[in-house]
């Protein structure tokens, strides 16, 4: 029987691509065990997926940690005697700044700082409750927020060696972003499809592990599109997962 790895997992939504790993796992296919599943928003449906598994979950609630944040650069926390939300000790902005590619920067320094510090904030909680785990990877599965290098570099210990996979819906690197089968749709392509990647500084742009196409045909709608991308998901991501098992990837 082949040693089982600890896989951490974080969404925003409703967990079918989270379904589909859990089921992946329980039926052998996927050599892992899933030690948890993080949402930035509470009360989501992905969670009750983990949950009715017995999986642990936790919320680490994004809006209201940047909306303190911003708060707290306003000077309205003082006002309402609220305590400041605090950066990480071992944040370094200068530094994170230079790495993050997520923001061009003729956004402006302040736009690009009060990311950084928000997130990071939010990032510390996160990291906060995923340490104890241990885990050898950590699945973006359809976790809506993106992630600083001040994140990355606390979960890439080691230089060279990514830990942290997503999915996407689009065959990067075409159509980075949010919504990729709606930007696959809209442009005309006859071909859609899904990639799983890992996660480095930039938006979509770590290395490939895997992808799936689908051809578009004349009269199909974007939310068909979605389908057929969807039902390729569920089956890349469980296989891109178990290649790193084996450590093929």
């Amino acid at each position: 029987m082949a040693k089982k790895i600890k896989i951490g997992t974080l969404i925003s939504g409703g967990g079918t691509n989270l379904q589909a790993i859990i089921d992946s796992c329980a039926d052998g296919r996927v050599d892992a065990q899933i030690m948890f599943t993080g949402s930035d928003v509470p009360g989501v449906k992905g969670l009750e997926r983990a949950q009715k598994v017995g999986i642990d979950t936790f919320v680490v609630d994004y809006s209201q940690i940047i909306k303190r944040v911003k708060e707290d650069l306003s000077g309205s926390n003082v006002t309402n005697n609220m305590s400041p939300m605090i950066l990480p000790e071992d944040f370094n902005l200068e530094e994170i700044r230079a790495k993050q590619h997520l923001i061009n920067k003729d956004k402006g320094v302040e736009r690009i700082d009060f990311f950084l510090k928000s997130r990071a904030v939010a990032e510390q909680k996160l990291l906060d409750h995923i340490r104890p785990y241990k885990i050898d990877l950590l699945v973006l599965a359809g976790f809506m927020r993106t992630l600083t290098p001040y994140f990355i570099d606390r979960i890439n210990t080691v230089p060279g060696k990514f830990k942290i996979m997503n999915i996407h819906p689009a065959l990067l690197p075409a159509f980075p972003g949010t919504d990729g089968y709606g930007d696959t749709f809209r442009y005309g392509c006859k071909v859609g499809g899904c990639t799983v990647h890992y996660i480095d500084y930039g938006e979509d742009t770590g290395p490939i592990i895997g992808q799936r196409a689908f051809q578009i045909e004349d009269g199909d709608t974007l939310e068909l599109v979605k389908q057929k991308g969807l039902a390729l998901e569920w089956q890349l991501y469980p296989e891109c997962i178990q290649k790193f098992a084996q450590g093929l990837v």
